[in-house]
């Protein structure tokens, strides 16, 4: 089968295309022939060896997969996949921007009829870090206002959609009108464009001056103080990501505005709290089935184009969520 490699770290551009051998499913595995696979931030980092887990090359890069079960380990059966499903499966780090990829069957959940295969990937990694942050680690109530900054990304627009969801007025701070406008058809009530606009003063402004309830920062870098200047008496700020850099921040705002600073580390909850875990992935897939949320795929690339994939990622040329389907 063909197979995007990664040989060695660096740049998406060091990636090749490549023959491997195709994969066989062992006991407790399904064989799954890939349709679509997610692609994230995480992902380009961990080629470059930029990640806080670690892959050992060589390896296939890609976390997500979605496509049709064709195989059964042994041991699979019961109310686990069978075979001709449609399948979305969270592999970890690595494997999924192949033609076909063995996982554990218990990794696989099936796909609702009305979703397609690039619209299921990523919803562990994008609505379930936006579920986990809003939920469990800020309480986000109903008519409180959350500012999302990279609103205009796949982890920024699920935290816009959970964020109606949930009641909030929902403010997203974006680079342009074109991510903005994105952000308006998933729900945002207001918008700021911080490549033109301040972002502190604005938000301060769109509260009448009492600041934001909750911060949901996928950014980093300068507008996270911006952001935190932000935030109104005993305000949570949700340190998602860090795409403009990791920032310094005085510890003195915390003081001042009796806030709370506060880690989402997706990755390392999913395998330190299975109870938490199979909560959030459980209230994802009810709003999914429900048809509460709207993933959006704005690019589908190939696999061959998986380094360009990843390019426009890094350089934040990407509307929403983009995906390669083999």
């Amino acid at each position: 089968m063909k197979a995007v490699v990664c040989k060695a770290f660096g740049p998406p551009e060091g990636l090749v295309v490549e023959e491997v051998p195709d994969p066989v499913p062992g006991p407790g595995q399904v064989l799954i022939e890939v349709k679509a696979a997610g692609v994230t931030f995480p992902d380009a980092l961990v080629i470059e060896d930029k990640y806080q887990m670690k892959a050992t090359p060589p390896f296939v890069p890609g976390g997500e997969a979605a496509g049709i079960v064709r195989a059964l380990g042994e041991g699979v059966g019961g109310d686990g996949p069978a075979v001709g499903d449609r399948v979305v499966a969270s592999l970890g780090l690595v494997g999924a921007f192949a033609e076909r990829v063995c996982v554990p069957a218990a990794a696989a959940r099936r796909i609702p009829d009305h979703v397609g295969f690039g619209e299921s990937t990523g919803l562990v990694y994008s609505y379930g870090t936006g579920y986990y942050g809003l939920v469990d680690r800020a309480g986000l109530e109903k008519g409180e206002t959350l500012l999302v900054l990279g609103a205009g990304g796949n982890l920024g627009i699920a935290a816009v959609e959970l964020g109606k969801v949930l009641g909030a007025r929902v403010i997203a701070a974006a680079a342009g009108p074109e991510k903005l406008a994105l952000c308006r058809e998933h729900g945002a009530d207001e918008v700021i464009d911080y490549a033109r606009e301040d972002l502190k003063v604005r938000a301060k402004e769109l509260t009448g001056g009492r600041g934001v309830d909750v911060v949901y920062d996928c950014v980093g870098g300068d507008y996270a103080e911006a952001a935190l200047r932000a935030v109104a008496w005993k305000g949570r700020f949700l340190v998602i990501g860090f795409t403009a850099g990791i920032p310094r921040i005085p510890l003195n705002l915390a003081l001042l505005k009796g806030c709370q600073i506060i880690g989402v580390f997706l990755g390392a909850m999913l395998g330190k709290e299975p109870e938490t875990r199979d909560a959030v992935v459980r209230a994802i897939d009810e709003l999914l089935e429900a048809g509460r949320l709207k993933p959006h795929v704005s690019r589908v690339y190939s696999l061959e184009q998986a380094p360009q994939a990843l390019r426009d990622l890094l350089d934040r040329r990407v509307l929403g969520k983009v995906v390669v389907a083999p």
